[in-house]
């Protein structure tokens, strides 16, 4: 895909002042890194950075039967959801494989705001509003609902570090509660509202905020005026990535995909099989009965070399028994760490494996996640 068709997120102007270096990603133009991966990676593991999150989609899904609704659509169970709360769940397919992965608040009683990945908003949107229920079922049963993609008019950043709460209280105002976590809460900013959860994509803690498209510069620029202090960085795609990888969080189209399960994938914690009906359910069911045939599992290197990288062939004995899904040099760590698929029989903690990484094969070992663990402090 060409630059011309890349979009432009509210922020765009902001990350070309600062120096970023721009790149096409999941059909829009974001930072891959202001001064360097390593350093924005520190920043957030040690003070706190902020990431420019106006890609994702935002939906908004109401009316009277909006939360049963949803809970036929997401894996996750909405009806353990206060308003004011938020949970991580999955779009599936009829055959289980994940579509996306995403965040669902109750941000009212029958009011829900989904954020979802980029690259998957438009047909998140389309697959939602195709399952919608029939206009003449809806309002014979009273079960109305309505989904609107409010992507092009709002924006998000995510705010990560520990030094977070006090970035917070420093834009927000000292008398302002932040949320608690995965909670969203709307917190006056400039004569205008925006919601702020606490939530994040890093293992550190963190907030996203969400606000209307035309007070992102505003609130880009208050937070990085404020975080001075705090020793505040802007940050890319690249320390995105490895924070997330050290923390074996997944991304969709590499760990996720439609052709994946989320009990191969690790994370049925994020699906609740005693709700009586979802899409995908029955697959699910089957998968945890028999077990899947593979599983999605986080490895480090044993010795120095290249990175690994997606699609490098796990090999155990001569055999090969996996693929790998994600793969960086972990900036925490300083070991090529990665996540990979690799058959149920081979998939154990501790278990030595090797990575082929452009023809040589170099020793690796199956680790328990997360791979980075912060210190007790």
């Amino acid at each position: 895909m060409s630059e011309v068709a890349q979009r432009k997120t509210p922020l765009y102007d902001e990350h070309v002042r600062l120096g970023a270096k721009m790149v096409p990603f999941s059909g829009w133009l974001m930072p891959v890194h202001y001064t360097g991966i390593v350093e924005e990676h520190q920043a957030v593991r040690n003070s706190v950075g902020i990431f420019d999150i106006s890609h994702m989609g935002q939906f908004i899904v109401d009316g009277a039967g909006a939360r049963e609704w949803l809970n036929t659509m997401l894996t996750n169970n909405i009806n353990k959801l206060d308003v004011g709360t938020g949970q991580y769940s999955f779009l599936l397919n009829e055959r289980g494989g994940i579509i996306d992965d995403l965040i669902v608040y109750r941000i009212g009683d029958q009011n829900f705001l989904l954020v979802v990945n980029a690259a998957r908003t438009e047909a998140d949107f389309a697959w939602l509003q195709k399952h919608l229920p029939s206009v003449a079922a809806a309002v014979s049963g009273g079960n109305t609902v309505q989904i609107d993609n409010r992507s092009a008019n709002f924006g998000g950043v995510a705010i990560q570090g520990p030094r977070v709460v006090d970035l917070f209280r420093a834009v927000f105002g000292e008398g302002v509660q932040p949320p608690s976590r995965n909670e969203i809460v709307d917190v006056p900013f400039d004569a205008t509202t925006v919601s702020v959860a606490r939530t994040g994509y890093t293992g550190e803690d963190g907030i996203e905020v969400f606000f209307a498209a035309t007070n992102a510069v505003k609130l880009w620029n208050a937070a990085l005026e404020k975080g001075k202090p705090f020793r505040i960085k802007p940050c890319g795609l690249g320390a995105r990535d490895t924070l997330r990888l050290e923390m074996c969080y997944p991304l969709n189209g590499s760990d996720l995909s439609p052709e994946r399960n989320p009990i191969e994938a690790g994370l049925g914690f994020f699906v609740d099989l005693a709700k009586p009906t979802f899409i995908g359910r029955d697959v699910l069911l089957k998968t945890k009965e028999i077990g899947p045939r593979e599983k999605l599992v986080a490895f480090r290197m044993k010795e120095k070399g290249p990175p690994p990288r997606p699609h490098y062939a796990v090999v155990q004995n001569d055999e090969r028994i996996g693929e790998v899904t994600s793969g960086t040099l972990s900036p925490s760590l300083n070991w090529g760490v990665g996540m990979a698929y690799v058959s149920t029989a081979h998939a154990k903690i501790g278990a030595e494996i090797e990575i082929e990484i452009r023809g040589q094969k170099f020793h690796a070992i199956i680790e328990k996640k997360p791979l980075y663990k912060k210190s007790p402090s």
